[in-house]
């Protein structure tokens, strides 16, 4: 199993502050959009969910209790982790009348929205509760769904967003990284990406494109919550794959041109 005290370069004894901390310091270093690795960004963002949760960090102290780094909550349909932070749903001490939860979604979970059915446990057993999720939901923003809880208490949940290989989020504007070859950067082509909706888009690629370049496709972002309707764009950030092997007739035509 991951350590993931060691991921985030803290003890066992460290405070809840301590892991925010080292958990701010390492996304920020590791951020795909800062040039950081997505593996070791990703390995970061799974390591604080875990040891920021109370109820989990004690499960994963714990091994023998059949700790687990996530599970799919009863009735959600898509791939998410149900987190409990302490809520005791109709505990009249709670003053703000509601109970909170956090539960992650996928970015393409995000763009799209609309509603999924949450299993919610409480002292008085399981309850399945159907919740809206706003289309262009933001990373760590709180939704309060009035009297959705047990015992008639308002339900906050936040949400999370896990990082999705390849693509990543500039407020309302999607980034999606695309390896094309470089004949085709220096040729021009057309290649086709799948959106995290799910469509299958064509894009062209000018001729001499430069590796990093971002080919803008208007409208096809991130939805907005505060203008419905309106919705960032979507930006191809096209790399270039350099190929492993050439054949002899090529090899020696690079090298006279690289010649001259």
């Amino acid at each position: 199993m991951t350590d993931y005290y060691s991921v985030l370069g803290v003890p066992r004894t460290a405070t809840d502050e301590d892991i925010k901390r080292a958990y701010r310091r390492l996304a920020s270093q590791h951020h795909p959009d800062k040039g950081g690795d997505k593996e070791r960004f990703q390995e970061v963002q799974q390591a604080y969910s875990v040891l920021s949760d109370a109820t989990q960090r004690q499960q994963y102290d714990n091994p023998a209790a059949g700790f687990q780094p996530g599970f799919h909550a009863q009735g959600f349909d898509f791939d998410s982790i149900f987190q409990m932070f302490g809520a005791r749903f109709g505990d009249p001490r709670q003053s703000s009348g509601s109970a909170r939860i956090q539960i992650w979604i996928s970015l393409a979970d995000a763009v799209q929205g609309g509603n999924r059915t949450i299993a919610v446990s409480s002292p008085a057993g399981q309850n399945n509760i159907e919740i809206a999720v706003p289309a262009g939901i933001e990373d760590g923003v709180s939704v309060r769904y009035p009297r959705l809880a047990p015992g008639g208490l308002d339900l906050v949940i936040t949400f999370r967003i896990r990082p999705e290989s390849g693509w990543h989020r500039q407020d309302h504007d999607l980034i999606h990284d695309r390896a094309v070859s470089v004949w085709d950067l220096m040729l021009g082509s057309d290649v086709t990406i799948t959106t995290l909706e799910g469509r299958q888009l064509s894009v062209d690629i000018p001729a001499g494109t430069q590796p990093g370049s971002l080919l803008r496709l208007r409208g096809l972002g991130m939805p907005s919550r505060q203008r419905p309707g309106a919705r960032g764009d979507l930006m191809i950030r096209v790399q270039a794959q350099i190929p492993t092997s050439m054949s002899a007739e090529l090899e020696q035509l690079l090298r006279r041109e690289r010649g001259h």
